[in-house]
Parts: structure tokens; sequence; C-alpha cells
């Protein structure tokens, strides 16, 4: 009877651990679905879910897929760019003055894309955002945090 029941357990166990890295797979996923849509389908679909959580009017949706359309085609440019150059075999770890430029420039592109929303945006529409954006920084620091401790984790484990 013990033995059944130890074995229950460990089922059980065994259970949980498969399902949570299941669902850590399809959250790994989430991100490339869309990287398969052309820039035109990404920045449609970006501005309609704007328009939902903002409430757009209609020359606001034309401004705001434009500047959607812009930012689609220049992450599919540099991802496409990436894949090229690691396919080649020409991809090197950036040197800490490259890394310091990209920062530099995905910065100044921010500071750029928060202008052009504050004036296409009210107010209201316009705090709305940025309290979006303040969001999803945030979760993107805490699943940066998670997958750096996954890694430690994995890393420790392997020892």
């Amino acid at each position: 009877m013990k033995k059944i029941i130890a074995i229950v357990i460990a089922l059980i166990s065994l259970q949980g651990i498969a399902q949570e890295r299941r669902q850590f797979a399809d959250r790994m996923e989430r991100p490339h679905r869309m990287n398969d849509l052309t820039p035109e389908q990404a920045a449609t679909l970006r501005t309609k879910k704007m328009t939902l959580h903002y409430d757009l009017t209609k020359s606001q949706q034309d401004d705001i897929y434009k500047l959607n359309l812009e930012n689609a085609k220049a992450r599919k440019d540099m991802m496409e760019s990436m894949k090229a150059k690691k396919a080649s075999g020409d991809w090197q770890k950036p040197t800490s003055e490259e890394r310091y430029k990209m920062m530099n420039d995905r910065l100044d592109h921010q500071i750029a894309v928060k202008s052009k929303m504050k004036s296409i945006l009210n107010q209201e529409q316009f705090s709305k955002w940025e309290d979006t954006q303040a969001k999803m920084k945030q979760r993107g620091q805490k699943m940066k945090k998670n997958m750096s401790q996954r890694s430690f984790e994995g890393k420790r484990n392997r020892k």
C-alpha cells in the first residue's frame, strides 16, 4: 500500500513539472507568431488593438497606422539582416561601442515615437498609452529576470 501511494505521489509530481515546462514553451513561442506576418498585417492588427484600447478617431487611426507600419518595416528589416548575418556566419557579439550605439539608437527611436504619439493622441489617450508602455516595460523586465533565473538554475543543475 505504501508503495502504491509513493508511486501516485511521484506521478502527480511529474505531471506538474511537465505541465509547467509545456506552458513555458508556449509562452516562448508567442512572440514569434507576429514574426510570420507581413509588416502591413502587423501594423493593421496593432492599430486595431490600439483603436479598441484608446478609442481612436479615424484620423488618429490613419496616423497611428503609418507609424506602426514604419516601425514594423524597420523591425522586419532588422530581423532579416540579423538572420542573414547568423546564417552566413558573419555575426559576432557586438563590442561595447556597438552596444552603446544600438542602445542609443533605440532610445532615440523611443523618444521620437513618444513625441509622435503625443502629437497624435489627446491628453487622456496619451496618459493611458504611457501607462500601458510602463506596464509592458515592467513585464519585459520581469520576464528577463525569470529567464536569467531559469538559465542560472539550469547551469547549476548541470554541474
